[in-house]
């Protein structure tokens, strides 16, 4: 047996519609408080008014100035020192000036020793002298002359100058005590063994003469003699 389904009446499908209706219209407004809530935010504007006193560092600018007088305080410093004072005292006096003749030693070859100190290969080594010459120094003028003579033979005296093919010049001596040290640059260029102790004797001697020292020294090229003139 079955049941008859119900059916709704028109006024109840009315009040169902109305209670629809009115729901709708009285729903949680929420988009409202979203849109309020955005209004403190744009209260960020007093943070601009903050930058504008950071603006006002320009001040600090205008007193950079001052930094001027620890400068100019500093120039007095310069000018102060009278340094200039001592550089004008009077330099200690060297050696005086003179005038007198150089001594300049040349090679008797095969004398023996008979005209002066025996050397090299049976020779003979023999003072001459010069011209009056003006010097404060002997060594120099005294070397100098020496190495400027391009002649092998001396005059018609018979002595030879073995330094004669020579290119050397005159850079220093000094004294030490009873030693004269002298210092040489340039080359030799000699004929043969003997004019080895030759050549080694005309600049000793003749440096030790000029300077009244007992014994000498040569330096070449900032070498000592015997080792530039050795054959090794």
């Amino acid at each position: 047996m079955t049941r008859p389904i119900p059916r709704l009446s028109a006024f109840s499908v009315l009040t169902f519609s109305a209670l629809v209706i009115l729901t709708g219209c009285f729903g949680p407004p929420a988009p409202a408080p979203t849109s309020t809530t955005a209004a403190p935010t744009t209260t960020a504007a007093p943070t601009t008014n903050a930058a504008a006193p950071t603006t006002t560092a320009s001040p600090t600018a205008a007193t950079s100035p001052p930094v001027a007088p620890p400068s100019t305080a500093a120039a007095p410093t310069s000018s102060a020192p009278a340094s200039p004072q001592p550089t004008e005292e009077p330099a200690q006096p060297g050696l005086p000036e003179q005038v007198a003749p150089l001594t300049i030693y040349y090679v008797a070859v095969d004398d023996n020793g008979v005209s002066g100190p025996l050397i090299g290969c049976g020779d003979s080594l023999v003072a001459t002298t010069t011209a009056p010459v003006r010097f404060t120094d002997q060594v120099r003028p005294s070397i100098e002359t020496l190495l400027a003579n391009k002649s092998r033979d001396v005059g018609l005296s018979g002595l030879v100058n073995v330094l004669y093919q020579s290119n050397l010049s005159y850079t220093g001596g000094e004294l030490t005590g009873s030693t004269i040290t002298i210092y040489l640059a340039g080359q030799f260029m000699l004929g043969g063994v003997c004019d080895i102790p030759r050549a080694k004797a005309q600049l000793e001697y003749t440096a030790m003469a000029a300077s009244g020292a007992t014994s000498a020294q040569v330096f070449v090229n900032g070498r000592p003699i015997d080792e530039v003139l050795s054959l090794k």
